[in-house]
């Protein structure tokens, strides 16, 4: 070693050297029971003191639960009618405006094959018989009556299905009128039982029950009715006439002047301070009165509209009208006859 250092060695054996772990500084705090890490040495303070009792480090805190994936709601099941979403809005209103296409063209095809089937039930019908053998059955009337049915009405099965509504509409305000008046001669007769001067009144509401009842039936609803069945001109025209002579019988019940049978609102209201009772009566068929009249003006507009469409004329009714009166056999019979006196009285003359 002495020779090593005399050769001038600059590499010296490494336990020559001074190990600086040796240092009494150091070894006199290395890690013990008590003082067992350097964490806490700290080398200004007061060696004197005894090191602080070791603590253990507090437990990590636990690791958070990683974010669940967001729950999935099941797929709703969609109706076979609902249409599913196939993509963008676009695509949606064009599939729904194609949906209700279909729903309108099936419907469309719906109300073909009723009226088609109608069609065919009257043509079955016709070839049984026809009219020769179809029962009447209005009014209906039970089977003991000795007045039996004088008219056949079917709405489903004659009229079409675009018209049925309105004649339906029609013979509804046809018994809504009859027993408007039948109201109206209780009214009348409520008020001649505590005025008798009020006779008058009395007797024209049963004769306006008595005539308005049929003639009604007859004069405007039967060519109604015959008229969207067959689409005859001339029972139109004949409805128009008669029927607008009706509003006007329908307003003036409405009003109610003295002393023509009707329960109006005129009459009512001079019989409201003298007769409380008979005037809530008189009220009552007056307010029912007016609903009449309202809703058949607004039936005779629709029927015109109806009838502006189904394109009918004037010269079409008059040639269904001498059509009809030349196929009648009594008119026939009547020509031919007043045509041969004719014919004998020429030959007869000088």
């Amino acid at each position: 070693m002495a020779q090593n250092r005399d050769g001038g060695n600059p590499f010296p054996d490494s336990g020559e050297l001074d190990n600086p772990f040796q240092d009494p500084a150091v070894i006199q705090h290395r890690p013990s029971q008590q003082y067992a890490t350097l964490d806490v040495y700290n080398p200004f303070e007061n060696r004197e003191q005894p090191p602080p009792a070791y603590e253990p480090p507090a437990p990590a805190p636990a690791p958070l639960p990683p974010p669940s994936a967001p729950s999935v709601q099941p797929s709703r099941k969609l109706s076979p009618t609902e249409p599913k979403n196939y993509g963008s809005y676009s695509t949606q209103a064009s599939a729904a405006a194609a949906t209700a296409e279909l729903l309108k063209k099936q419907e469309e095809l719906n109300r073909k094959a009723e009226e088609l089937d109608r069609r065919e039930r009257e043509l079955q019908h016709v070839a049984l018989g026809g009219a020769g053998t179809r029962q009447n059955n209005w009014p209906p009337l039970p089977s003991f009556c000795p007045v039996q049915p004088c008219f056949f009405q079917d709405i489903s099965m004659e009229i079409p299905q675009e018209f049925q509504k309105t004649v339906s509409t029609m013979y509804y305000l046809w018994m809504c009128s009859t027993l408007a008046l039948l109201l109206n001669f209780f009214a009348c007769l409520a008020r001649f039982c505590v005025d008798t001067s009020s006779g008058s009144g009395f007797g024209l509401s049963m004769l306006w029950l008595l005539l308005f009842t049929p003639c009604s039936f007859v004069c405007w609803y039967r060519p109604m009715y015959k008229a969207f069945r067959s689409d005859s001109s001339f029972n139109f025209f004949v409805f128009f006439f008669i029927f607008f002579v009706q509003d006007v019988f329908f307003v003036l019940q409405a009003i109610g002047i003295p002393g023509w049978g009707f329960s109006g609102w005129v009459t009512a209201l001079v019989v409201v301070g003298s007769k409380p009772a008979v005037a809530v009566l008189m009220l009552l068929v007056a307010l029912l009165f007016t609903g009449i009249a309202v809703l058949g003006i607004v039936m005779l507009k629709r029927i015109h509209s109806l009838y502006r469409q189904t394109g009918a004329s004037f010269q079409k009714a008059q040639q269904e009208f001498a059509a009809g009166v030349f196929s009648n056999p009594a008119v026939r019979t009547a020509a031919a006859n007043a045509a041969a006196g004719a014919a004998e009285n020429a030959f007869r003359a000088p």
